[in-house]
């Protein structure tokens, strides 16, 4: 029966011979293999099929700071492939990058290496990118990565539709009309009602180009479709001013704000001047609401620019949204972007724009039925 055990010093011998055989090309010493099992800098698994042959090995490392799982290594002995232990192996691999909560596993394979790339395409691996000359013989490799960890929907069975911003500028008004598609009220035409949106929503001017949304015209936008609306927002007034520098502009994108909270007023919207916290979240989203909120992207591509999610669900360790960006991750299908796992602390980091940290969330429900 295949056992599958954390490596010991005395497996060092078998672990170098194996890997020699493996990867000719870049193959690790028997010194490596002792510093990563005596200094705990990576995680050494082998699997043997019987009590004294060692079939075939992982080398698994850890990013906790980005929920990344490594798979470093991973080698089974060419005559006992294709017998099920190298899919024994790494499902073991999975479940302990699961355990950590990792959301990827991710790992390089020589380019050419036709049988390597089929094995892990069959098992869910996708291609994400090419390292040129990664190996010591200079050959390329392929980045492979497979998402470990998905929204349980049969605890919470609902789902939110989920769609792609056409444009570069219309993540709110395509956040909304997700919400939109949930609840159930109609819209005529997809990629019309986007920028009818965004018209709607636009602050005129924003960063150094053409007006996001504000927060306040995206309330104002969803209560006029008939959506029940209630705005958190982490600073009062027209906000998002420290972004344009112009004195001009500023003055034209507190006027539009000024009327889309005028208008929210009006309408009798509620309208909360503080933090929205997780415990608010949590519940708005176990009352069958759903959620827009404005983070940063920083903590995703390194790059502070202001973006709105649809927040769809949440448990112990992530927060799950529907983010009209394809280019979050490209490499991943629409139905897997739909319900894409955040880590709460990350996604409490994103959480707020700009200097100022602005933070703002439009709690969105269904109106009830004697206000229709």
């Amino acid at each position: 029966m295949p056992h599958i055990r954390l490596a010991t010093l005395d497996d060092v011998p078998a672990l170098a011979a194996l890997e020699a055989k493996s990867f000719p090309y870049d193959a690790m010493s028997a010194r490596s293999f002792r510093r990563f099992i005596k200094l705990g800098e990576a995680e050494v698994w082998v699997l043997q099929s019987d009590a004294s042959m060692l079939t075939g090995y992982a080398i698994m490392l850890y990013r906790q700071a980005t929920k990344l799982a490594r798979l470093y290594s991973f080698a089974i002995n060419h005559p006992q492939r294709r017998q099920g232990f190298g899919s024994q192996l790494l499902k073991h691999m999975e479940q302990l990058a699961q355990d950590e909560h990792s959301l990827f596993m991710r790992l390089e394979v020589k380019a050419d290496d036709a049988g390597a790339l089929k094995f892990f395409h069959h098992r869910g691996y996708q291609d994400v990118g090419l390292k040129t000359e990664f190996f010591d013989d200079h050959s390329d490799a392929l980045v492979l990565q497979k998402q470990l960890h998905f929204f349980d929907s049969e605890r919470t069975p609902r789902q939110v539709p989920y769609l792609t911003q056409t444009t570069p500028f219309t993540c709110g008004p395509t956040s909304l009309m997700m919400a939109l598609n949930y609840f159930g009220i109609e819209y005529a035409n997809r990629e019309h009602e986007e920028l009818e949106l965004w018209r709607e929503s636009t602050t005129i001017y924003m960063t150094s180009g053409h007006g996001g949304c504000g927060p306040h015209g995206l309330a104002r936008a969803a209560h006029k479709r008939g959506l029940d609306v209630e705005l958190w927002v982490s600073e009062s007034g027209p906000v998002l001013l420290d972004s344009v520098r112009n004195a001009d502009k500023r003055k034209v994108m507190t006027r539009i704000q000024e009327s889309d909270i005028a208008a929210l007023e009006l309408a009798g919207v509620p309208m909360h001047v503080g933090d929205y916290y997780a415990t608010q979240l949590e519940q708005d989203l176990a009352d069958d609401k759903l959620v827009i909120a404005l983070i940063s992207t920083y903590q995703f591509d390194q790059f502070k620019a202001p973006h709105w999610v649809l927040l769809t669900a949440i448990d112990d360790d992530f927060v799950y949204i529907n983010d009209p960006d394809e280019d979050t991750v490209p490499w991943q299908s629409s139905a897997v972007r739909q319900y894409l796992p955040i880590p709460r602390e990350t996604f409490s980091r994103a959480f707020g724009y700009g200097s100022k940290r602005l933070r703002a969330a439009l709690v969105l429900g269904r109106k009830p039925i004697n206000e229709f």
